[in-house]
């Protein structure tokens, strides 16, 4: 699904600890490194399709979860052209995202990066909340930065590292 202005809708995550620690995952059979994130089904509101890519790509349920908001609309990213797929109509020019903050509540353990049987990611660490916004790809760090900077806000003090 495209919309007219070529962006494909799309859903972003920012999972963290109880410590203020974010989920940060590498590609599978890659070296990049990213947000669990993926595309929405046309039938699907931003809030489904953010559980469902929670669950194909961490294992995670909605009961492992504590949401605490999401950004305010959409935020856009243009893709490189060398990343764009040319021979597909209509054509992708990058994706529109609508960014969530859930709290992990349950242990751990319950991530299953194998839950699927094509894996997006092979391994994940913890990283400080700002991390991810210094290390991904750079085409997609200023949305990075913009999601991070409507999300921060809403981590808990508890969650708050000095």
């Amino acid at each position: 699904m495209i919309d007219p202005d070529g962006f494909r809708p799309n859903v972003g995550i920012v999972l963290a600890r109880n410590d203020g620690q974010v989920f940060w995952a590498r590609r599978a059979g890659q070296d990049g490194w990213q947000f669990p994130q993926g595309g929405m089904n046309t039938d699907e509101t931003p809030t489904e399709a953010m559980y469902r890519e929670l669950a194909e790509e961490t294992g995670l349920l909605p009961e492992h979860v504590r949401m605490l908001g999401s950004t305010p609309g959409w935020l856009r990213y243009r893709l490189p052209r060398r990343y764009r797929r040319r021979h597909q109509k209509p054509l992708c020019v990058g994706q529109k995202q609508v960014w969530f903050l859930l709290e992990l509540v349950a242990s751990e353990q319950c991530i299953r990066l194998d839950h699927t049987d094509s894996p997006e990611f092979d391994t994940y660490r913890w990283v400080d909340f700002w991390y991810p916004a210094r290390h991904v790809i750079p085409f997609k760090r200023r949305v990075y930065v913009r999601a991070l900077q409507h999300l921060e806000p809403l981590l808990p003090s508890s969650m708050i590292s000095d």
